[in-house]
């Protein structure tokens, strides 16, 4: 596996090189408050697109630790970020009711990136535009670590839920299905 730790490059475990690394800013706000993580890339064509199970195989995780981060809207127009395992759905009745709200919607794609800052495919929790309450998928609990996206297509941040809780304000919650969501 090809990885950025700590501005060098690893294959496969092994120190190869030292690596130009393009800070995002989740990254930078993540070195500000001197935590631990490491950042991973994959290949990326302009605006590709890859889903979270499609980045797990490029970075050689499972998709049950390769996050995605949604943003949806209230019934009341509040903003709701949900952080969930790629390989599984988002259920928008359960972040509903654990956020207080009766309905729950996603937001249309075009409105991401005047939102949060942050483009389709590149959305991360960490250091968007507005703080917006964030509720965690609760299986991350008891993993050592998650995967979130960095902040920009092709960049990935892999970090332990406990260092995250002290980048972000967000609550661990039943918020994801594992079944297939019909149309």
């Amino acid at each position: 596996m090809l990885a950025i730790i700590n501005g060098l490059i690893h294959l496969n475990g092994i120190v190869m090189a030292k690596a130009k690394v393009d800070k995002t800013n989740a990254m930078r706000a993540l070195d500000q408050l001197k935590l631990e993580y490491e950042a991973l890339s994959y290949p990326c064509a302009g605006d590709e697109v890859l889903g979270g199970v499609e980045v797990a195989e490029l970075i050689n995780e499972s998709a049950s630790v390769v996050f995605k981060t949604l943003v949806t809207h209230s019934d009341n127009k509040d903003f709701v970020v949900a952080v969930i395992p790629s390989d599984e759905h988002l259920s928008l009745k359960k972040l509903a009711k654990i956020s207080g709200h009766k309905k729950i919607e996603m937001i249309p794609v075009a409105k991401i990136e005047a939102l949060t800052g942050y483009i389709r495919g590149g959305c991360s929790p960490i250091k968007m535009k507005k703080t917006f309450p964030t509720f965690i998928s609760d299986k991350a609990k008891d993993l050592p670590y998650i995967i979130i996206s960095a902040g920009k297509r092709g960049a990935q941040i892999k970090i332990a839920p406990e260092n995250l809780q002290k980048a972000i304000r967000y609550q661990f919650a039943d918020i994801s299905d594992v079944e297939e969501v019909e149309n």
